[in-house]
C-alpha cells in the first residue's frame, strides 16, 4: 500500500542565498487546479501530483502522490517509501519583489519575494525552500539551488546598511535591558512592556505617597495651629518646613513647641518676672515656662533662638 505524508513546500524562512517567500502572497489557485509534480523541476518528467494542499500560517503543505505510469515515478515512489528521496521544492512565478524593512529579515540581503504564483512542485534529491526552490521571472528561470545561479538584485546599500544599524542597535538594546545579546525583538519588546508597566505603577505609588504626606503634615500644621503653638498666618511656612524636612521632623520640632500664652494671663502677682540672663543655643533648650516670657520680653532673642531652630525667620 502507498505511503503517503504531509510535507513542506515553502514558509518564510530566509534562505541561505538572502531571500525569503511570503506566504501570504502567494497564489495557489491556479496549481490547485493542475496540482503537477515533477521531478527535480523538469517539464515533462511529471511522476504523479500533490495532494490536499493547505496553507496554514506561514506555511504551504502537501502529500505528493505517485502516478507509477512511468518507470522514473516508480522508482521515486520505491525511494520515497524507502527514505532515500524526501524532499520537495517548489517552482515559483515571482510576481514583485519588496524591499519593505517589515519584510526584511536580519541578514537578509536580497528583497523579498512578496507575491509569487506557484507553478509546479518537484521531488528533489537535495531540497527544503532554502536550497532547492526554483524561480521564474519574466519567463526567465533563475535557481537558488546548489547548481544554480543568484540572478535577484541585492539590496540596495542603505537598507542594507538600514539592517546592520537595527541588528547593533537591537543588540544594544538587548544588553541594557539585561537580556543576551542575541534577544530577539518579541524578547525585548515584552521585557520593555514590563519596565513600562512596572513604571506606572511605581509613579501610581509615588504620587499616593505623595498624596499621604502632605496630608500629615497638613494635619499636624492644622493641629499646632489649634493648640496655639504657631499662629494660622504661619501655616503656609509650615507647610513648606514639612515639605522640606519631612512629616516626622515638622512633629518633633512642633512637639517642642509650647502653646502661645498672652502675657495677660499669666498671673504673677500683678507683674511678670523678669527673663534670665541664661545664653540658649536653640529654641528648644528654653524651659516651657521662660518661652512665653521671652517671646513677650526679648522678642530678639526670641527671633534668633527661632531661626536657629526652624531655619526661617519668626514674624512676632
Amino acid at each position: 500500500m502507498s505511503k503517503t505524508k504531509r510535507v513542506r513546500i515553502s514558509n518564510e524562512n530566509l534562505n541561505s542565498y538572502g531571500t525569503r517567500v511570503l506566504t501570504i502572497g502567494m497564489n495557489v489557485e491556479q496549481y490547485n487546479r493542475n496540482p503537477v509534480l515533477l521531478y527535480m523541476h523538469e517539464r515533462g518528467l511529471v511522476i504523479g501530483y500533490m495532494k490536499d494542499l493547505k496553507v496554514e500560517g506561514d506555511e504551504v503543505t502537501g502529500e505528493p502522490v505517485f502516478d507509477e505510469a512511468t518507470e522514473l515515478s516508480r522508482r521515486c515512489k520505491k525511494q520515497w517509501e524507502f527514505g532515500s528521496l524526501k524532499m520537495v521544492s517548489a517552482g515559483l512565478d515571482i510576481l514583485e519583489l519588496s524591499e519593505d524593512q517589515k519584510h526584511l529579515l536580519p541578514g537578509q540581503t536580497r528583497p523579498t519575494i512578496s507575491k509569487s504564483k506557484l507553478i509546479e512542485v518537484s521531488i528533489v534529491d537535495i531540497g527544503a525552500n532554502d536550497d532547492a526552490i526554483v524561480l521564474q521571472k519574466d519567463g526567465k528561470r533563475i535557481e537558488l539551488g546548489k547548481d544554480g545561479g543568484v540572478e535577484l538584485p541585492l539590496l540596495h546599500s542603505n537598507n542594507n546598511q538600514n539592517q546592520k544599524t537595527k541588528q547593533m542597535d537591537q543588540e544594544k538594546l538587548a544588553l541594557q535591558l539585561g537580556l543576551p545579546k542575541d534577544a530577539d525583538e518579541a524578547t525585548i519588546n515584552a521585557k520593555l512592556a514590563k519596565l513600562q508597566a512596572d513604571g506606572a505603577e511605581n509613579e501610581t505609588l509615588r504620587q499616593e505617597r505623595d498624596t499621604l504626606r502632605a496630608a500629615r503634615i497638613e494635619t499636624l500644621v492644622n493641629a499646632a495651629i489649634a493648640e496655639k503653638k504657631i499662629g494660622e498666618d504661619k501655616k503656609q511656612q509650615f507647610l513648606d518646613l514639612g515639605k522640606k524636612i519631612g512629616a516626622d521632623d515638622l512633629k518633633q520640632t512642633l512637639d517642642a513647641m509650647s502653646p502661645q500664652v498672652k502675657l495677660s494671663g499669666i498671673v504673677n502677682g500683678g507683674g511678670a518676672p523678669a527673663v534670665g540672663h541664661a545664653e540658649y543655643k536653640k529654641l528648644s533648650d528654653v524651659p516651657s515656662d521662660e518661652l512665653v516670657k521671652m517671646r513677650e520680653q526679648n522678642p530678639a532673642q526670641y527671633k534668633k533662638l527661632y531661626k536657629e531652630e526652624y531655619g526661617i525667620e519668626c514674624e512676632i
